[in-house]
């Protein structure tokens, strides 16, 4: 296989894993907070959180992706304080009536907890 055939391939299986990423991202409730490592797992991609990053950043504003909800793992904030980003977050999530406190989240409080249902019939694997 030449290099133009892997590069063509490389992106349809991006493609493919930002669907996936995209899927699980629409199935996190309002009010409540996933990290990227999680939204990986869910899709079938362990060990990809920064493949969440990517695939967030890359979605098409069209699919109203709640974004917001992604955090990381400690239950911060991954943009820089006092950005744009990091202050429509926050503005975003206490909306929900998710406490932000500075720019952390208390991931035992707001972490989402799938239900058993949602893990067996909504995720596809």
């Amino acid at each position: 296989m030449c290099y133009d055939q892997r590069s063509s391939l490389n992106r349809f299986r991006a493609v493919g894993n930002f669907e996936k990423i995209w899927r699980v991202v629409t199935l996190v409730p309002s009010g409540c907070v996933a990290s990227y490592g999680q939204i990986a797992d869910l899709a079938g991609l362990p060990g990809r959180a920064r493949l969440t990053s990517k695939a967030l950043g890359k979605a098409p504003e069209s699919l109203g992706l709640p974004w917001y909800r992604i955090v990381r793992s400690t239950g911060q904030i991954a943009f820089p304080a006092g950005s744009e980003l990091a202050q429509t977050q926050r503005v975003r999530l206490i909306a929900e009536g998710v406490h932000v406190n500075g720019r952390q989240i208390c991931m035992q409080r707001f972490g989402w907890k799938p239900e058993i249902s949602t893990l067996l019939y909504e995720l596809e694997f």
